[in-house]
């Protein structure tokens, strides 16, 4: 029964517990993501990393004035086969060059997150099947919520940033629906999807309630929409790039004769991730893919503003921080097709767009007065 304010209490409930629950749900995900790759480290990979970390000290041990050492080590595979690695020591110049069987420029991907261990795959299918149903819980909880006021149910940061979380889900689970191999964002994903809820949740709620009259317009559905889904794809974006900066540096830190990764992690989780080179295509493809829609969903904000304005432009701060957001990822996509600036230069590019985009979100809604200031933060 719809009380005066035009909002049915039940559903509302409703929906809170339904968040909740998707909340929970993503959690046991996130932890049997991580027994994944607990349990991939004890695999074949880790066994190969062994052998390098061995392979690296008899080539230290090996260094000889003006004299070039090449140590040849076969490693056997998982599948029966054998991997030819090769180190060449150049004395003086204290460089170490790997190379393989395979091709001296050849990048091969990593096996994933279970490497080959059969109980870590067990980990990675039960975290994706928790990921599914946290997704429905999710997505029944999002309807309810926009049921229970007959609205659209991003109105206001909580609503936002539940929306948000349910995109970036969705967005990784179409990814594996479409025979991607990026089981490996499975962590990143539900991680980032438990913080947001949990912030959403303990900082931004906001009871379920109308919207303010400037709200009140077909061009939610389609501004605030396409704001979400660029969110989501950004963040993806965000996090191939991460981990190809990652990768890149455990790939240096190899070639130079050590046997971990960056910050001592152990070099097996890079083995199995994707070779830097693929990380690098994944984070471009996303970030251009997202990035018309970004364009579009700027200028619909400024179609909505003159409607409920009167004017299309006013230099609002999230009108403000949302083309700065567009002008540094026009500049990632330039300087990524531009000789000398590819790589870690902009991928380096990358990582500020989306901290640019993440500032117009929490920063400019939280501690910024506009016109947009209606996010339901007290």
């Amino acid at each position: 029964m719809l009380i005066a304010s035009g909002v049915d209490p039940q559903l509302a409930d409703l929906s809170n517990k339904l968040i909740y629950a998707a909340m929970a749900v993503y959690l046991l995900a996130m932890f049997a993501h991580i027994f994944e790759w607990t349990f991939g480290s004890k695999g074949a990979v880790a066994v190969r990393s062994t052998e390098q970390a061995t392979l690296a000290e008899t080539v230290a041990a090996a260094k000889a004035p003006e004299v070039v050492k090449k140590v040849t080590v076969t490693v056997a595979s998982a599948g029966g086969g054998t991997t030819t690695l090769t180190r060449t020591a150049l004395a003086d110049a204290g460089a170490t060059v790997v190379t393989s069987g395979r091709g001296d420029n050849d990048e091969v991907d990593g096996p994933g997150a279970a490497g080959s261990s059969e109980k870590g795959d067990l980990a990675g299918r039960i975290a994706i099947s928790l990921t599914v149903l946290g997704a429905l819980l999710h997505i029944a909880g999002v309807i309810t919520r926009g049921l229970s006021v007959t609205r659209w149910p991003w109105g206001n940061m909580y609503e936002f940033s539940c929306a948000f979380a349910l995109t970036t889900v969705l967005a990784y689970l179409g990814l594996l629906v479409a025979k991607k191999n990026v089981r490996w964002l499975g962590l990143p994903v539900t991680v980032a999807v438990v913080l947001t809820l949990g912030l959403a949740v303990s900082v931004l709620y906001t009871e379920s309630e109308q919207l303010v009259p400037a709200l009140h317009s077909y061009w939610l559905a389609i501004h605030v929409s396409a704001a979400i889904i660029c969110g989501g794809a950004f963040y993806a974006g965000f996090a191939a790039t991460a981990l190809y900066l990652g990768k890149g540096w455990y790939d240096r830190r190899i070639a130079e004769g050590m046997t971990t990764g960056p910050f001592g992690t152990p070099a097996s989780i890079w083995q199995r991730l994707p070779a830097a080179s693929t990380l690098d295509k994944l984070s471009y493809r996303i970030n251009a893919l997202v990035f018309p829609l970004w364009t579009f969903t700027i200028i619909a904000g400024a179609i909505w503003a003159e409607a409920a304005w009167g004017k299309y432009w006013e230099w609002d701060p999230k009108e403000t921080w949302s083309f700065i957001t567009w002008v540094v990822y026009a500049c990632y996509l330039h300087a990524r097709a531009t000789a000398g600036w590819k790589g870690r230069k902009a991928a380096y590019l990358a990582l500020l767009a989306f901290a640019c985009f993440l500032f117009n979100y929490y920063g400019v809604n939280i501690f910024v007065t506009g016109k947009h200031s209606y996010a339901g933060v007290g």
